[in-house]
């Protein structure tokens, strides 16, 4: 079996970051969010990964996956350009799966308990694709599939009137015949080829779509809340991680904190985890709490920080009392205090910015 990761997308929900960062690098816990989709195909036993790529990044994506060797795997790359649907993506794969059974993964989501039991299903039920579904509480924003008597009946992309709450989420075990399905699709009224046309298609044809409900929570994090949402799903998981006798040792941790190399806690600074802390980090008379991720290479100084990402290199300094809170802030961005009264702010800034508060 083979792996695609789809990692194309301009990310207009993530605005203003994606303007300047891949939607699907945006780190979480010290991983950008596709390597969680890598590393769920590697764990099923897959070394033989393709990425699509899009107009966006192309080059980031080239540069921090590189070969795959890293992670002891075969990594390749497909260009799709403009974001024409996943079942376009998926079709130009063909070359790739060589007639092979193979899995897709949707770069931006998350699976807590990743694909195994997704995998079993798949070889147990002999079906011509397995689609992973989950009760979803607004099933018009998503691909619904109604379900009787234990088969899938309909699939509807994001329907006005939904008939179910099982939302298709982003994880497909196809074979080879998609393809010839695929070639005969029509672009929506989004001008896309639709993934959920493509297996009503199968079903319409008499072939067989079995699918799994997933265990755990999943996370498609297209948006700011539900990206700081999976950040904290992904801590609640984190185990205590800190080096051996650091000179920062009486600085007090509470809670399970993943502390990196070379970090410098100094000064008044308190850790209450869950929370991430990257290599190279500074952290001067602040409080890092709970759910918050802090990046490689920043520097925190006079701030108290919580339920928020910090993106690598970034520099924050707010010395009047103001909290951070339900942030997330790009890499290399520079926070300078100014005079202002005590108050608690929320930030979703890019990369490159500076900001006075």
């Amino acid at each position: 079996m083979k792996g695609v990761i789809l990692h194309g997308g301009s990310g207009t929900r993530l605005r203003p970051l994606t303007y300047t960062d891949v939607k699907q690098l945006l780190p979480i816990a010290g991983k950008p969010v596709s390597e969680y989709a890598l590393l769920s195909l590697i764990e099923i036993g897959i070394t033989e990964i393709n990425i699509i790529v899009g107009e966006v990044g192309e080059k980031e994506v080239r540069d921090y996956y590189g070969d795959g060797s890293k992670w002891g795997v075969a990594i390749s790359y497909t260009y799709q350009g403009k974001p024409l649907g996943i079942a376009h993506a998926i079709g130009l794969t063909e070359s790739f799966v060589n007639n092979e059974e193979f899995v897709v993964v949707l770069g931006d989501n998350y699976f807590q308990e990743g694909l195994n039991g997704l995998y079993n299903d798949f070889k147990q039920q002999d079906a011509d694709s397995l689609i992973a579904l989950t009760k979803v509480s607004n099933p018009s924003q998503f691909g619904i599939a109604e379900v009787e008597n234990g088969k899938i009946t309909r699939l509807v992309e994001k329907p006005k009137n939904p008939k179910s709450n099982l939302a298709i989420t982003g994880a497909y075990f196809l074979k080879p015949d998609i393809f010839s399905i695929i070639k005969v699709l029509k672009p929506s009224w989004r001008n896309e080829l639709e993934i959920t046309e493509a297996f009503q298609l199968m079903l319409d044809r008499g072939m067989k779509i079995g699918y799994s409900t997933i265990a755990g929570w999943w996370k498609d994090t297209g948006t700011v809340d539900e990206f700081l949402d999976c950040n904290r799903m992904v801590l609640d998981k984190i185990e205590t991680d800190i080096p051996e006798k650091p000179e920062w040792q009486n600085v007090p941790l509470s809670g399970r904190v993943h502390v990196g190399r070379n970090v410098k806690l100094m000064g008044t600074t308190r850790v209450l985890g869950p929370c991430y802390i990257g290599d190279n980090t500074v952290v001067e008379d602040s409080f890092i709490g709970p759910y918050s991720s802090i990046g490689t290479n920043c520097h925190i100084r006079k701030v108290e920080i919580e339920d928020s990402i910090v993106m690598d290199g970034s520099s924050i300094e707010i010395s009047d009392g103001t909290r951070i809170s339900q942030s997330l802030i790009g890499s290399n961005v520079s926070v300078k205090p100014s005079l202002s009264r005590s108050r608690t702010i929320r930030l979703i800034v890019g990369r490159d910015s500076k900001i006075e508060l």
